[in-house]
C-alpha cells in the first residue's frame, strides 16, 4: 500500500499521522479514517504530516474537506510537519492560510483552535 494511517488521541486532540503518497488512489482511505476520526474521537483533528512524501490535488480535497467537518462540528483541523514538496504545494494553494502548518505535532496541538 502507498498510503499508511495511524491514529491517536493526545492532549485532547485526535492525531492521524499519515505516511507514504496521499494522490487519487489513497486519498478515499484518509477521508473515511477523518471522518471516522472526527465521529469517534472530535472535531479537534491534528494531520501529522512527518512521513507524507507526496500530495496532489486529491490530497488538497481531503484537507479542503477535513477542515470543512471539522469546523462544523466545533473544531478545526492543524497541520503538523509537512516534508518540503507538501509544504511547497500547501503555499502554492494557499491552504496554509486556510489551515494552520506547524513544525510538529506537539506545537500543533498548542496551536490549535479552541
Amino acid at each position: 500500500m502507498k498510503l499508511r494511517l495511524a491514529r491517536r488521541s493526545l492532549s485532547g486532540a485526535v492525531v492521524v499521522a499519515v505516511e507514504g503518497e496521499l494522490d487519487l488512489f489513497t486519498a478515499p482511505f484518509l477521508r473515511d479514517e477523518v471522518r471516522d476520526a472526527i465521529k469517534q474521537d472530535g472535531a479537534v483533528l491534528v494531520l501529522d504530516l512527518t512521513s507524507l512524501s507526496f500530495m496532489d490535488s486529491s490530497g488538497l480535497s481531503v484537507l479542503i474537506e477535513a477542515w470543512r467537518l471539522a469546523t462544523s462540528e466545533g473544531g478545526g483541523v492543524t497541520l503538523a510537519a509537512p516534508q518540503a514538496p507538501v509544504a511547497r504545494i500547501l503555499r502554492t494553494t494557499g491552504l496554509d492560510r486556510r489551515i494552520k502548518v506547524y513544525p510538529d505535532v506537539d506545537t500543533a496541538i498548542l496551536g490549535h483552535p479552541e
